[in-house]
């Protein structure tokens, strides 16, 4: 949600601050705001809608050329999507200019204070009464470096809820400030020139030179000083610094039409970045960057998994593995309830948080209700350097590179492949698999990406399938056993990027009140289990497939080479590698990728920012 960009340097600040918006439009939002420093003076220009309709209001109205800027794409909270409620929002006296990442959750009693003095508010935003503030508090800091960074630190501490803020001042016009408390920020840092975003995206054209900022931290980029971070309290603080390990093409499309096309694809090489270096030459797991001792990871007694929206379904499959090569009970919760049902944990339970971004608020939250009853948690994530790892006893990356289309696909694949490699682990680490059974478990994770490949290869059908599909009004998805969170996930992609109505159900669940939905032509996509794995579970789903068949549901059904027992029963066959059960998800999913994709193409939809929806939520 919301993206920012902060630029001080010699480049031309609006090209920087655009470059870096049009990086972040991913995120999801509904309008769009720049400002400029140049003179002495604050000049800006917003828009409702797309960074489109920004930059054409800038052709028709230039901005004066100038060297400090900062830009903004918000996603509405408080204020409708207009262009006054948009980014940035100035002080009254025009000598500030601020934009905001997050939810001020004292900002009525703020206002009221600010509207008493008399000053009239411009929007209806919360974000407003931070240009105010800071422009009351302003004049009352002695004059000297650091005056802004001094302002932004005594308003931050006024503040409450969760904030990422940016501030410029005409008075101090080598300068900008930022503020950052359970809110996504980065800087960067390049050669005579400073970056401040919501993700490296917003700067990674420039530099892969990043500085990772702390909660509760105020971070003042300066022309001459460079950067300088503190506390709320003005303590000085030494930010950690790190690379950046992907280019900044990798961020563009490629040729392709959609970014989800192109991460589709991408799938085999982030699975294989997922694995490597976790596979060991003796076929073990090697998980060096776990700081968990392996004593404290034998006294675990139970794993909460903890994750939103696709995550979650990541989760749910984690769930199957970890508990069979385990025997560890597993819960998997969704984040935004977990603290709210008073969980019981303590210090030998492990709590798995998965988050792409890093940022995710729920998960956010969780955790630290984790953390506060002493239990130990590990997070699996795609973002160095996010809040998530740098709060977690542990992390295990997914290396998946830049996932810019909202919809997750590699994504997801990476959090399913890290979270064996957890299971697996847990296992070694307690003795609980022989050497033998972990190397042949590791054998078949090196073919994963390969699997992929050979999926991605053959989807020219699913395609067609997917165009003949674009005007059905609803979708239905089954499957068993890790089919069943396979079908969620499918479900969830098709709401998403094709607005239908689509949901999964385990699919022994039909006769319990499902197959009413079942009517004459109702397309039913089923993931069938390999009739090489729980013989008795697969003639279960094609028993299922009869049954919904028989109703004269249209079937589609995935299955691995070979299974001819759907063929009498299926409409149509999307075929994928034969793959051990608990590792099938990696395979079975990719087809209902494209299926979506497709579906929501032809559609005339916009596949990369569907409507409503942020790629990484940074609110509660």
């Amino acid at each position: 949600m919301c993206g920012i960009v902060g630029y001080v340097g010699p480049q031309n600040a609006l090209d920087v601050v655009l470059e870096g918006l049009r990086r972040l439009e991913y995120r999801g939002y509904d309008s769009a705001g720049v400002a400029v420093l140049a003179g002495g003076e604050l000049s800006f220009a917003k828009k409702a809608g797309k960074v489109a309709n920004l930059e054409k209001e800038l052709a028709e109205r230039a901005l004066p050329p100038a060297t400090i800027g900062i830009g903004h794409t918000r996603w509405a909270t408080h204020g409708g999507p207009t262009d006054r409620n948009a980014h940035p929002h100035l002080s009254a006296d025009g000598t500030v200019a601020v934009i905001h990442n997050g939810i001020i959750e004292n900002f009525a009693a703020l206002r009221a204070e600010v509207e008493a003095t008399g000053v009239e508010f411009a929007s209806e935003t919360d974000t407003e009464v931070v240009a105010h503030l800071l422009a009351a508090v302003y004049p009352t800091i002695a004059e000297g470096e650091g005056r802004l960074a001094e302002a932004m630190r005594q308003v931050s501490r006024r503040l409450e809820g969760a904030f990422t803020l940016v501030a410029s001042h005409a008075a101090e016009p080598d300068t900008l400030v930022a503020s950052r408390r359970n809110s996504p920020l980065v800087a960067g840092v390049g050669d005579g020139e400073y970056f401040l975003g919501s993700d490296v995206a917003a700067f990674i054209g420039h530099t892969r030179n990043a500085l990772e900022l702390g909660q509760d931290q105020v971070v003042e980029l300066d022309r001459a000083r460079g950067v300088t971070v503190t506390d709320f309290a003005g303590n000085r603080v030494e930010p950690t610094a790190y690379t950046v390990d992907w280019e900044a093409e990798a961020a563009g499309k490629a040729g392709y039409d959609w970014f989800m096309l192109k991460e589709i694809d991408e799938q085999p090489q982030a699975v294989a970045d997922t694995l490597l270096g976790r596979l060991g030459n003796r076929g073990e797991i090697v998980l060096d960057e776990v700081r968990i001792s392996d004593e404290d990871l034998r006294g675990i007694t139970k794993i909460f998994v903890i994750a939103c929206g696709t995550a979650y379904h990541a989760g749910l499959i984690a769930k199957y593995a970890i508990e069979h090569w385990t025997r560890i009970p597993v819960e998997v919760e969704l984040a935004s309830e977990f603290r709210y049902r008073d969980p019981v944990l303590d210090r030998s339970t492990l709590v798995v948080v998965i988050s792409q971004s890093g940022e995710t608020m729920d998960t956010l939250m969780a955790l630290r209700h984790a953390k506060e009853q002493q239990a130990r948690v590990l997070a699996i994530c795609n973002a160095n350097g996010s809040t998530i790892p740098r709060e977690s006893d542990a992390v295990l990356y997914t290396r998946a590179g830049p996932e810019v289309a909202v919809a997750s696909t590699k994504g997801f694949l990476t959090q399913v492949v890290a979270c064996y490699l957890v299971g697996l682990f847990l296992a070694q680490v307690r003795g609980l698999k022989y050497e033998d059974e972990v190397a042949a478990v590791v054998a078949e994770l090196r073919k994963l990406p390969d699997q992929v490949r050979e999926v991605l290869a053959g989807m020219d059908e699913v395609r067609e399938l997917g165009r003949s599909l674009a005007t059905e009004s609803t979708l239905l998805f089954l499957g068993r056993h890790v089919g069943y969170p396979v079908a969620l996930e499918g479900a969830l992609k098709l709401k998403e990027l094709a607005y239908i109505h689509a949901e999964g159900f385990a699919a022994g669940e039909l006769k319990h009140g499902s197959i009413a939905l079942i009517g004459d032509g109702t397309p039913v996509v089923v993931i069938a289990p390999s009739p090489h794995g729980r013989e008795s579970l697969h003639g279960k789903v094609v028993s299922n497939i009869q049954e919904v068949r028989a109703r004269g549901a249209r079937t589609i059904v995935i299955a691995e080479e070979g299974d001819d027992d759907v063929l009498p029963y299926a409409d149509h066959v999307i075929r994928v590698p034969r793959t051990p059960t608990l590792l099938a998800p990696v395979v079975t999913t990719v087809p209902l990728q494209i299926l979506a994709c497709e579906i929501a193409d032809t559609r005339g939809l916009d596949v990369d920012m569907p409507r409503n929806l942020a790629k990484s939520v940074t609110v509660e």
